[in-house]
């Protein structure tokens, strides 16, 4: 049993939890932000069999894809009076940053339908 752990940018996790589902892939979405950009990027927790990393891998690589940006440098400090313009650089952003750890045990909690309308009228 394999955990891969996907931190994708928040453009793509919509297109990739599509094409996970569509695999039979379940994942659990955890928002998060951070990077160079500050851009908003999503983890993914996907449980799967060990034969299973492959297609996964794969899934993520073709739904999640590099982008350029724009940015401003730091400004350097200059002497009152000098002007000081600073072009833009482009970087790249985006794709997918995946890692796949071994899982010792996994267990899956779950509410059986008619237990839920039981548990509402407690």
């Amino acid at each position: 049993m394999k955990l891969v752990i996907a931190v994708v940018q928040g453009k793509d996790v919509d297109r990739l939890l599509s094409a996970l589902g569509a695999e039979r892939f379940q994942a659990t979405q955890v928002s998060s932000a951070g990077g160079f950009l500050r851009e908003s990027n999503v983890t993914l927790l996907i449980g799967i069999e060990d034969e299973s990393v492959p297609r996964v891998r794969e899934v993520i690589k073709d739904n999640c894809h590099s982008r350029t940006h724009f940015v401003n440098p730091l400004m350097p400090i200059v002497e009152p009076g000098e002007a000081m313009s600073a072009t833009p650089v482009e970087v790249p952003v985006g794709g997918a940053t995946v890692f796949v750890v071994d899982v010792q045990r996994f267990e899956r909690f779950q509410i059986e339908a008619g237990t839920r309308e039981q548990l509402r009228g407690v």
